[in-house]
């Protein structure tokens, strides 16, 4: 902890740095230093009392009972108190015999703080004495005993905490119901389920069966739907949600939830109908909730709730409504339109992305391409493209005049995607435009579909004094398998202007390599303008002109960053030993942009005399160039590979450690899993992590077994759903061998999920675990799984 503090100096007075480093004086001298250190529990300074707590915590064992007797004795100050807990919490050696004798102290207070110190050290040898005192005369250290016995989990805390339920006190129920919920543990739906008719703990109980995340719970909260006032189904909404969302973590594409919600539309009160009449009066949690679970029932009453949620001003909540509108499909389509004809421009926003792939919907967005509002017409125009109807596209080409660029791009891209046996003649039309907007779009389709009529509108256009016109007429030129073509490309290269001139040589590398092409393009390496030294520079790269290399090694200097980065990136292309030369050297060059682009270029090259250049550059103090070199070093089958990508995931740079498990997750063996599977501690990544481990690659499933046969109750969960995502046979037979074959931690794990397989070999093999397995707490998680 004071390892922290010093890395903030500036956070500290200079007291408080002072007093620090006395503090990790004293802490060197071991024992001797223990009467100093415990009087400073109490220092003003948060610093330094968090460098005490450091101290005294290393010292370990003989620190123990000095700090349970400041609990005891010295209760004036309470600073000093919390940071004797701490201390405890941390320390090193035997804390937790000595701290339990506290726990039959006559003292409350103390047996809190006791309780606190156990529980946050999670002592599963402990379990029985705070059971105990989960019954003690004290409220306050019955609930202290309970949040210790929620920290610590597992079978013998969940019974205490279970009896807890039982004791009629008000004071204990409440936070034992939280605790129970937050425990995860399946054995615990029963008991919280049989709360929900008691109009006092009911509502406490439904958050804690979302919080389980146990599809158990499922059906009794769906039918709190019908029965419940509208605070219980806002709440019965929420925790549905959590309950979907957590099993869709653990397994994959869970649908439990949405199918027992749509089966229970046949109610009286259709589900969808009731959910939409609780939505005044929830707040944005609850909102968001309703509204997926309104996709998830269909029908034209949950169409109705969701397009009231759409107007919300919380995003989170429209967006949700959105989606579940998008999830009703066809149930929606009607509803949607009337909306579309009738709604402003920021409704139209919202429902465009939605309408469905149906003809009918054509005239109504037709509509909206006519709107006022620039982003509307380009979701129209998008919208257009998505359902696929060619009797669109003559209204689209009306639309390639619009003042708005955004416009005019979404429409030129949805005419392209359709397509159509006219589309040809109005593109060749509307390239013979007078208004240059329309005149441009329409060139772009042509080059886009490489209309040989077009060569004409695209030769034409060459000759036109607007820039734009020339650019749009030489990118399509290319595509154009005539020689006429190439003729007017490599005129274009030598037009007065060097905006023209930078467009032909990009353009010139897309055609097919030929001496008069490699010609002209030699000769713009010594264009006055950059730019064009810049394209002429990338074309020969793209052609694999390799006898261009000393060329392009000679511009490695240009006064233009641009170009040196083209040189760069060209050079990577080429296979010449002078090429490969210089990337090396320019691997090391002082401009950032140029560093970067040799990396890649000796990341695509993969040569093994470029391996040492990568991995000394994946220790560079810019987070961008570490991140170009690890990119470069996963390109490489080697055994400095895995190490390299294993300590970039623990890199201070968020982007780096997220690439580093990106590129781990595809990388096949074992070890790579293994490496994975060490990664899955840091929080921060963890969700990533057993994304990448899900990904079903050679050497995945054998080294998450073999990771299984010793996982803790932490790991274990992990695992199992990095194995239920894949959703593949050999992950499923994966799962079952699990449950016979890993750690107690890994089969209780297992069961949950081998039971969402639901086949009669899975149940016929919980049924087995159940009466069989060793341990107890498996057999009553396949019992539980079984529905027993």
């Amino acid at each position: 902890m004071n390892s922290t503090v010093r890395q903030n100096p500036l956070s500290l007075s200079a007291d408080d740095r002072a007093r620090v480093e006395e503090v990790d004086q004293l802490a060197r001298k071991g024992a001797s230093s223990l009467p100093t250190l415990l009087a400073g529990l109490d220092a003003p300074s948060w610093a330094v009392r968090r460098a005490v707590v450091s101290a005294l915590a290393r010292l370990g064992t003989p620190a123990v009972q000095p700090l349970c007797d400041v609990l005891i004795h010295q209760r004036d100050n309470e600073a000093r108190i919390a940071a004797a807990v701490d201390a405890l919490v941390a320390a090193t050696g035997e804390v937790d015999g000595p701290v339990e004798v506290l726990g039959d102290d006559a003292n409350p207070a103390i047996v809190c703080d006791a309780a606190q110190v156990l529980g946050r050290r999670r002592s599963r040898q402990s379990v029985p004495l705070l059971a105990r005192l989960t019954v003690h005369a004290d409220d306050n250290v019955a609930v202290a005993a309970i949040e210790a016995l929620g920290r610590i989990g597992g079978g013998a805390a969940v019974d205490a905490l279970l009896a807890s339920l039982g004791s009629g006190n008000f004071f204990r129920i409440f936070p034992a119901i939280d605790v129970l919920g937050r425990s995860g543990d399946p054995t615990v739906v029963p008991a919280l389920m049989a709360l929900l008719t008691d109009p006092f703990y009911s509502l406490e109980a439904c958050r804690a069966l979302g919080r389980t995340g146990q599809e158990a719970a499922v059906p009794a909260l769906v039918g709190l739907l019908q029965r419940g006032n509208d605070a219980v189904v806002r709440v019965a909404a929420v925790a549905l949600v959590e309950i979907h969302d957590a099993q869709v973590a653990r397994f994959g594409g869970a649908r439990m939830v949405p199918s027992v919600l749509r089966s229970s539309s046949a109610e009286p009160q259709p589900t969808g109908r009731r959910l939409a009449q609780v939505i005044s009066g929830a707040d944005a949690g609850e909102k968001t909730a309703v509204a997926r679970l309104l996709g998830w029932v269909g029908g034209a009453d949950a169409a109705t709730g969701l397009l009231k949620l759409l107007d919300s001003q919380d995003l989170g909540v429209s967006r949700a409504a959105a989606a579940g509108l998008g999830e009703l499909g066809a149930d929606a389509d009607a509803q949607i339109l009337q909306a579309l004809r009738e709604g402003d421009s920021s409704r139209r926003r919202v429902l465009l992305p939605l309408v469905g792939k149906r003809s009918a919907a054509v005239p109504d967005v037709l509509l909206c391409l006519e709107d006022r509002d620039a982003m509307v017409r380009a979701l129209a125009a998008e919208t257009l493209s998505r359902i696929g109807d060619t009797s669109a596209v003559q209204a689209l080409f009306v639309r390639l005049s619009d003042e708005d660029p955004r416009v005019v791009q979404a429409v030129v891209g949805a005419i392209q995607s359709l397509g159509s046996e006219t589309t040809e003649t109005l593109a060749l039309e509307a390239a013979r435009s007078a208004d240059t907007r329309q005149r441009r779009a329409a060139l772009r389709i042509v080059a886009y579909f490489g209309y040989p009529r077009g060569l004409d509108a695209l030769l034409l256009a060459m000759r036109d004094p607007d820039e734009r016109l020339r650019d749009a007429a030489i990118y399509g030129l290319p595509f154009i398998d005539d020689p006429r073509a190439v003729d007017a490309l490599l005129a274009a290269a030598s037009h007065e202007s060097e905006r023209t001139r930078a467009t032909a040589m990009r353009a010139l590398g897309q055609t097919d390599k030929q001496a008069r092409i490699t010609s002209t393009l030699l000769g713009g390496l010594n264009d006055r303008d950059p730019w064009v030294r810049y394209y002429a520079c990338q074309s020969l790269g793209k052609l694999n002109e390799e006898a261009a290399a000393d060329a392009i090694v000679a511009l490695a200097n240009d006064d233009a960053g641009q170009v040196r980065v083209a040189v760069v990136d060209a050079l990577a292309h080429l296979h010449t030993e002078s090429a490969m030369a210089a990337l090396r050297r320019a691997a090391s060059s002082t401009d950032a942009d140029v560093r970067r682009a040799a990396l890649l270029g000796l990341g695509v090259a993969r040569r093994p005399d470029a391996l040492p250049v990568l991995l000394e550059a994946v220790h560079s103090d810019d987070p961008a160039t570490r991140l170009v070199a690890l990119s470069a070093v996963a390109e490489y089958d080697a055994p400095e590979t895995l190490p390299a990508l294993l300590r970039a995931a623990g890199d201070r740079d968020d982007s780096v450690r997220s690439a580093a498990v990106g590129f781990l997750a595809t990388r096949t063996g074992q070890h790579a899993t293994q490496a994975l599977v060490s990664l899955l501690g840091d929080v921060m990544l963890r969700e990533q992590v057993v994304g990448a481990l899900a990904l079903p690659v050679d050497g995945r499933l054998a080294g998450l077994l073999a990771a299984l046969e010793v996982a803790d109750d932490t790991t274990a969960p992990l695992l199992v759903a990095a194995l239920a995502r894949m959703r593949r046979a050999d992950a499923r037979a994966a799962l079952m061998q699990a449950l016979a074959g890993a750690s107690p931690a890994g089969r209780r794990a297992s069961a949950p999920a081998v039971a969402a397989l639901g086949t009669l070999e899975s149940r016929e093999a919980l049924d087995r675990a159940a009466h069989r397995d060793e341990d107890a707490d498996v057999r009553r998680a396949c019992l539980l799984a079984l529905g027993r």
